[in-house]
């Protein structure tokens, strides 16, 4: 069965909240595997460049403020239909809708503040492993 790579991100606020351990055992209790992780921080120009595709949305700048916030923890995970499978593992993007007992509906703050990011599809998940780790 042909493995495939998605990247996570554990946002600021579940970082700074240390709820890191309880979203990586959400993780190591699915079929997801993790390869790499590393504790890190963007500046404004990389947050910048790493959410550009939502530079003209409302939103943009309070993002890109909240990631530059503090530390954040990115990891690459490695299983069959990675990226469907930790966008299921994460939940609904608006933590009000997310469904009960995903990492969004236990560690998110807000909308803008949801614990985690995921890659929404293999072709994002290339370019932003790439963003993260050069390998």
């Amino acid at each position: 069965m042909d493995k495939d790579l998605t990247l996570s991100i554990i946002k600021p606020n579940a970082v700074r909240n240390k709820k890191i351990g309880k979203i990586i055992s959400v993780f190591e209790e699915s079929s997801l595997t993790i390869k790499k992780a590393k504790l890190t921080r963007l500046n404004k120009s990389q947050a910048e460049a790493f959410y550009k595709e939502h530079v003209d949305k409302p939103f943009f700048d309070e993002l890109v403020g909240f990631m530059t916030s503090g530390p954040i923890m990115v990891l690459i995970l490695e299983g069959a239909n990675a990226v469907e499978e930790n966008r299921r593992l994460m939940g609904a993007t608006n933590p009000a809708e997310a469904e009960q007992g995903t990492i969004r509906s236990l560690y998110a703050d807000s909308m803008t503040e949801n614990a985690v990011h995921g890659s929404d599809s293999q072709k994002s998940a290339h370019s932003e492993i790439a963003f993260f780790f050069d390998e």
